[in-house]
């Protein structure tokens, strides 16, 4: 099968969980250079930093199989098409988990289409049993004491639980349960 040579895959990665790994590998199957852009996306209230979540990403992904390809990760906080221009990417990498996310995904792909024909979009469905791990479920399972060993990394894990005592140190976890609401 002939591959991309430089993909993107973008995301906010707050945290990375099980599924975004699962992603990662099956996209290092399609290109030669598989960059995964941590979008910086302050308006979306990250709990991390964009360098927390960098560093995140790059510990789960020492000593995983890339099947070859080199894995690269780095923040960006411009347009994605630009980003993915800048990185010389030939295409962006997209996690499907249910028919909610096509639309929206579909969409951004007519979107990034327009701004640059030469960027293809490559969709790839979630495995069955990462379809309804998303980022935001497990920020609120960790927050509420829930274990999220089952969706994330042992030490994603840890950076959350730590974060989450932080939080309730500083009285802030009643007001971003609230926010979620």
């Amino acid at each position: 099968m002939a591959k991309f040579r430089i993909g993107v895959y973008p995301g906010t990665f707050d945290p990375i969980t099980n599924g975004h790994l699962d992603i990662i590998q099956r996209a290092s199957r399609l290109v030669d250079h598989l960059i995964v852009g941590v979008a910086r996306n302050a308006g979306k209230g990250p709990l991390f930093t964009a360098d927390e979540r960098v560093a995140m990403v790059k510990a789960d992904l020492e000593g995983r199989s890339a099947n070859g390809t080199n894995i690269e990760v780095r923040a960006f906080d411009n347009l994605l098409m630009h980003f993915a221009v800048d990185v010389g990417a030939g295409v962006i990498i997209r996690g499907l988990r249910a028919v909610s996310d096509f639309e929206y995904e579909f969409q951004m792909a007519g979107m990034n289409a327009r701004l640059d024909p030469t960027v293809e979009t490559i969709f790839l469905m979630a495995s069955d049993r990462n379809q309804f791990i998303s980022s935001r479920f497990v920020k609120e399972i960790g927050r509420l004491g829930g274990d999220v060993t089952l969706f994330v990394s042992a030490h994603t894990a840890i950076c959350l639980q730590q974060r989450f005592a932080q939080e309730r140190q500083n009285g802030d976890v009643q007001k971003r349960v609230q926010t979620m609401e």
